[in-house]
């Protein structure tokens, strides 16, 4: 049977499927569940400091000044060592590579996070950077300067892989991830996904929009991945978002992805949806007498002119022409 082996990130993986950050990642006992189902690496549920900030908040009372930055010390320090100690029993615990995960809104903690990670043991840290700019006076080009200033500070100050977890709200991904692998990351995840928001129209408020991804929403990553894969060729990619099946894995690859980061599939169905994932992907492989995922990916990246063509449209007109 055909090899499904990859590399993303540094990182040898025994399988593109990484399982990503969710809450199903936070608990040791699953990630070994993954593991055994044959997940080529996990991404740690993401530490995020927002959380940190609203825990010291929801224990705010009128306290001397003093005693508040203690408990403020306190509870940072205390959500960061039991994130810590989650990357020491997954490390101990597993044998594929453990990926932590951050989300920051201050820049010192990127850092500081960072450092603390990397002694922990972890073998390599995503970056998970997303945000919305909303405000009137926000310059073109200043959200691309801040996500490649957090990716500059820390690949500085760590010595493991430096994956950015980027959204889709950019002027020209291509230049960012060009600008990423200049400044030392090593991987990218295409895309980041925003919380859902809907509206309820009969108690008049806002609503959560379902939190699961589809294969529907698979056809924007493809895209990018296939346009940047070609691009910029010293940085892997992984594709996020819309991988539901077997398919969708071997779509990703042939795009020019190295690898896919799931959830909701996994969140839906369980650790069985990996082997299922792997098994099928191999029996494409051997069916298309494909022996590693080296003799296809990228075969329809950007960089064959008609693909670029292809990836590069944005109109429907030769489409509904033939609709009749």
């Amino acid at each position: 049977m055909s090899s499904i082996k990859t590399r993303f990130a540094g990182l040898e993986l025994s399988s593109p499927v990484i399982v990503g950050s969710s809450s199903q990642t936070a608990s040791v006992s699953k990630l070994v569940e993954f593991e055994k189902a044959g997940a080529g690496a996990v991404v740690l549920k993401s530490l995020f400091e927002e959380s940190i900030t609203m825990e010291i908040a929801a224990n705010d009372t009128d306290i001397h000044p003093e005693a508040y930055d203690y408990l403020a010390g306190y509870i940072g320090e205390k959500v960061l060592s039991d994130y810590l100690g989650l990357i020491r029993e997954a490390k101990k615990s597993l044998s594929i590579p453990v990926i932590a995960s951050i989300a920051c809104h201050t820049d010192g903690k990127w850092e500081e996070f960072a450092k603390r990670i990397e002694e922990a043991g972890a073998d390599a840290l995503e970056l998970n950077i997303m945000s919305l700019c909303t405000a009137r006076n926000y310059t073109a080009g200043s959200f691309e300067k801040m996500n490649a200033d957090i990716i500059a500070h820390v690949s500085r100050i760590i010595n493991i892989p430096v994956i950015a977890k980027i959204g889709s709200n950019l002027t020209n991904p291509v230049e960012l991830c060009d600008r990423f692998l200049s400044l030392g990351a090593k991987g990218v995840v295409l895309f980041n996904r925003f919380y859902p928001t809907d509206i309820d129209i009969d108690k008049i408020q806002f609503s959560s929009g379902n939190p699961f991804t589809s294969s529907s929403d698979l056809s924007l990553p493809l895209r990018w991945a296939g346009i940047v894969s070609a691009a910029v060729t010293g940085l892997t990619v992984a594709v996020s978002g819309g991988v539901d099946s077997w398919q969708g894995v071997a779509k990703s690859l042939l795009s020019g992805a190295s690898a896919v980061e799931v959830a909701s599939c996994v969140i839906r169905e369980g650790a069985s949806w990996i082997s299922s994932a792997n098994e099928g992907l191999k029996n494409w492989q051997d069916a298309k007498g494909f022996e590693s995922i080296a003799d296809y990916q990228g075969k329809l990246n950007a960089d064959d002119p008609d693909n670029a063509d292809k990836l590069a449209r944005t109109q429907f007109i030769k489409h509904f022409s033939q609709v009749h």
